[in-house]
């Protein structure tokens, strides 16, 4: 399935902000990465790709973690994402990473190339979930495994849904078809899990993580960084009139402040990790 194109010219528009708000996002998402690569078996000196990587992560922590004689790829359809991670990785000095333009369905590597292959909240997107899944296998040498991150439910994620119920009292919201590619489309589970069944995964299996989602900033700076590095917000808050807007700012700060802490923002969070491992041929 070729990749929508729709979705990527979104993730190419925010790219800057990504970009531009690195660190903080950094840390926001930071606690998934131990999870995947814990599942998926990343250790020292292995070859790993990180599908859907965006601006690069969570390919540079693991580039670390694999060290100077392992080996990291991250893929991802936006050459705006791509460019932001093969900057950062530059500024880094790693020498033992590469990112590359491509679609989680049609992986420009050849069979059993990879010792692990994770993917940090990047299924949701994939054009083609199930055959993103059939290529990750293929990739994949035997016996090795692979994880992927996703979202839980909305109302689990306050991340998403303070603002989701903001914008929706001034806003129409979108209204997605259940398999649309969106932040929430594996968020029930067993939905992704099903698919790494199908396409013959050994031992499939999923587990619920829970986390916090913590920022080093204010809340007026975090709702700032929030609206840039979402395109949805962004085009939603673009239509509305001045006064109307100042409303939704007004709004966006009262319900994030009761997220706020005296070290910041601190949102509780859950994730859906799905993992198993490519079979030995028969």
């Amino acid at each position: 399935m070729q990749p929508d194109q729709e979705v990527i010219n979104r993730w190419d528009r925010s790219a800057p902000f990504w970009e531009k708000h690195r660190e903080v996002i950094g840390q926001m998402l930071a606690p998934i990465t131990p999870a995947l690569v814990e599942d998926a078996g990343v250790c020292v000196n292995q070859t790993v790709l990180d599908v859907g990587t965006g601006p690069g992560e969570p390919a540079l922590s693991i580039a670390r973690l694999v060290g100077p004689e392992g080996r990291i790829c991250g893929i991802d359809p936006s050459a705006e994402m791509v460019a932001c991670a093969r900057n950062e990785s530059a500024r880094l000095g790693l020498k033992n990473v590469q990112f590359e333009i491509a679609s989680a369905d049609r992986l420009p590597f050849p069979a059993d190339t990879f010792d692990s292959v994770v993917s940090r909240l990047g299924a949701m997107f994939f054009p083609s979930p199930a055959d993103a899944v059939c290529e990750m296998l293929r990739v994949l040498k035997p016996g090795r495994r692979l994880a992927l991150a996703v979202w839980h439910f909305a109302e689990r994620n306050p991340f998403h849904w303070v603002l989701s119920e903001v914008m929706g009292r001034h806003v129409e919201p979108t209204l997605l078809d259940a398999d649309a590619p969106d932040a929430f489309r594996f968020a029930t589970p067993g939905k992704l899990l099903k698919f790494l069944e199908k396409a013959g995964v050994a031992a499939p299996s999923e587990r619920l993580l829970q986390f916090k989602i913590e920022a080093s900033v204010p809340v007026d700076t975090f709702w700032a960084l929030r609206r840039e590095m979402s395109d949805q917000i962004r085009n939603k808050l673009a239509a509305l009139p001045p006064d109307q807007l100042a409303i939704v700012h007004r709004e966006a700060l009262e319900a994030l402040g009761k997220y706020e802490t005296g070290r910041g923002m601190s949102f509780p969070a859950e994730v859906i990790i799905v993992s198993g491992s490519k079979a030995y041929p028969a």
